[in-house]
């Protein structure tokens, strides 16, 4: 999703920047044998990386644990641990308009005079030992967003790619001019109309007491002219409402690692609890429902509180998921602002997901609607006009048909696999993919950080060659209270299914009944299946991820599918209707949405000359013909 983002930022000229951090080591490379999945280390940068370059002249410092003394001037971040964010930028090329965005990730390295105490007393080999301790924060990703791993590792990670991002964005708004490193704007009223920063989930959350760190202990802006620059200039995007994956960090450790933000996020909740109580007077439960404080047992900070209460804008990323954050997970903050609660469905970029792993479909599309679809996939709607032309449904089965025979044939090419090229889904097969797979026994982590999809036992391949060689997307999405990416048509069902099953979901001791099929595994199983069959117990009983509750409608609608399949001509007319249907999901228009809607700027399409060409050329090329 990031990634189709920033290529439709480029695309639609808009100057973003996307930071990260530059990990040594992705979740991991995916191997299938026997049928499990073998995770090994994604040592990606062992070969090194061409399209990056290191940027050493703008390392900046980070800090660490320490104290805070607080004197006539303020509040000082005292005797801390540095550690130094090495940027490396990766060049993000729009769509034949000749601008190019920037990805600055961060790579965290140890200071030169690190521990030169223990060294001098000759403790060489504890000395180099901390390095290593300083710069694991890059070392790896950590593998799973859907459960929270409140360790110490994590936070240091979070805090370092916005304490590195924010020295970086400030700079780079002080400067006099472009390329400058000296600093003559001192005054921030502006900061927020030429600043915007979208908090992508509750990860980079501590920016907003970064921000006001900055603000208030630095440049020592006034606390309300400091509150009210930070939360125009954030926004939050909320990606899942799963509470196992919501981020509840313990003060104690808060408290250890960055003592001064604990100091600030407390600020920040005492005044966010007055206000609460001014306007619902001894409303104990309510104040106990919004804290960013959570009381009982070990007290956490709830990440996604600070993020509502510190954003001027917070959105879902599919419209039934924006009415569930709204509604009900974050309820008593969207009756307080409403106006703050927005939807921005995520969608995906065509350069991507069509151009690049389907060419010969979207020449095809080009022949027959002109290639302006490319920047605007809202024209798809025009192969309506085609979906009885009998040459062009011709044309399009025989396309489609040739990405399969590719799949199949590198299938083949591994040891014990036998596919037939139209052979994309025995039915058998998915009533047991339903019961094992979605039942979460068997998780879904067989996509891995490089977007790698096992589809045979021993390798995986480029998700880009299966997403374009399967004719179905075979997505059965559970009500899981996840907006996970654009998982096909059944996305929306599913959060739809969360409310509808609300009231009725199976508990015990109701337990659900299949079908005698439905238990009865396939002669030629893929899996070792019956290692699964103890885990579906508790999906039988009571799963508030309503597994079973759509097993039989799913098993129906997958043999109606299968029939349908057999009719070339009928299916091929699906598929065109399909394509038509999907101009609403390129990024382009979800990016335009958070330019208009949250950022406050306008989308260009201006093409920006090649150095070869003359400005005024290329100014004479604007579509109302002036200069712009």
């Amino acid at each position: 999703l990031a990634a189709c983002f920033l290529d439709s930022m480029a695309t639609l000229g808009l100057a973003a920047y996307g930071y990260g951090i530059r990990y040594e080591y992705g979740i991991f490379n995916q191997k299938i044998r026997d049928g499990w999945q073998v995770e090994e280390a994604d040592d990606w940068l062992r070969h090194g990386n061409p399209w990056e370059k290191a940027r050493p002249e703008y390392m900046l410092p980070v800090h660490f644990y320490g104290r805070v003394e607080h004197t006539a001037t303020g509040a000082k971040w005292v005797d801390t641990q540095v550690v130094l964010a090495l940027p490396y930028d990766t060049p993000v090329p729009g769509y034949m308009n000749n601008t190019v965005n920037t990805m600055r990730l961060w790579s965290a390295r140890a200071p030169n005079d690190f521990n030169l105490r223990d060294f001098n007393v000759g403790d060489y080999i504890q000395a180099v030992l901390d390095r290593n301790v300083a710069e694991n924060i890059s070392r790896v990703l950590y593998p799973n967003d859907n459960f929270f791993e409140g360790k110490e590792l994590r936070l240091k990670q979070e805090y370092f790619v916005v304490a590195a991002t924010l020295q970086d964005i400030i700079r780079r708004f002080k400067a006099s001019k472009f390329g400058s490193t000296d600093s003559v704007r001192t005054v921030f009223d502006s900061f927020p109309d030429q600043v915007a920063i979208q908090l992508n989930d509750t990860h980079p959350a501590m920016a907003i007491p970064e921000l006001m760190r900055i603000f208030v202990d630095i440049e020592k802006l006034p606390w309300n002219k400091a509150w009210d620059i930070t939360k125009q200039t954030f926004a939050y995007t909320n990606h899942t409402v799963l509470p196992e994956a919501l981020e509840r960090w313990p003060v104690d450790l808060m408290e250890k690692l960055l003592p001064r933000h604990l100091q600030i996020i407390y600020e920040i909740n005492q005044r966010h609890l007055d206000h609460i109580a001014s306007l619902f007077p001894n409303d104990v439960d309510r104040l106990r429902r919004m804290s960013l404080i959570e009381e009982g047992g070990t007290k956490r900070i709830n990440m996604a509180h600070l993020c509502i209460v510190g954003s001027h804008a917070v959105n879902g990323v599919a419209k039934i998921h924006s009415e569930i954050v709204k509604t009900q997970v974050f309820k008593d903050f969207a009756a307080l602002e409403p106006e703050k609660f927005q939807n921005k469905t995520n969608g995906i970029t065509p350069r991507r997901w069509l151009l690049l792993c389907n060419p010969g479909l979207a020449e095809l599309i080009a022949e027959k609607i002109g290639e302006d679809y490319v920047r605007d996939l809202s024209q798809l709607t025009k192969l309506h006009e085609f979906v009885d032309d009998d040459l062009f449904i011709r044309e399009v089965a025989k396309v489609k048909q040739a990405l399969p025979v590719q799949l199949v044939t590198l299938a083949a090419l591994k040891p014990g696999v036998h596919y037939g090229q139209d052979a994309f889904g025995c039915t058998a097969l998915a009533r047991w993919w339903m019961l094992l797979g979605i039942s979460r026994a068997f998780p879904a982590r067989a996509l891995s950080s490089q977007g790698l999809w096992a589809v045979a036992p021993g390798e995986c391949f480029p998700s880009e060659l299966v997403q374009a060689g399967c004719p179905l997307p075979g997505h059965p999405s559970s009500p899981c209270r996840s907006a996970r990416g654009l998982a096909g048509p059944c996305t929306n069902r599913a959060w739809g299914g969360q409310i509808h099953l609300k009231h009725s979901c199976l508990k015990k001791p109701q337990i659900w009944q299949p079908e005698p099929r439905a238990l009865q595994p396939p002669a030629t199983a893929a899996l070792p299946t019956c290692a699964f069959l103890p885990s579906l117990t508790p999906f039988l009983c009571c799963c508030r991820f309503k597994v079973f509750a759509d097993y039989e409608a799913y098993v129906k609608c997958q043999e109606k599918v299968s029939e349908l399949y057999l009719n070339s001509k009928a299916w091929t007319k699906m598929v065109i209707r399909n394509i038509a249907a999907a101009g609403k999901f390129s990024s382009d228009r979800t990016i335009k949405e958070y330019a208009r809607d949250i950022w406050h700027v306008e989308p260009s399409d201006l093409k920006i000359p090649p150095p070869n060409e003359p400005r005024d050329a290329a100014e004479d090329k604007t579509p109302n013909g002036t200069a712009a």
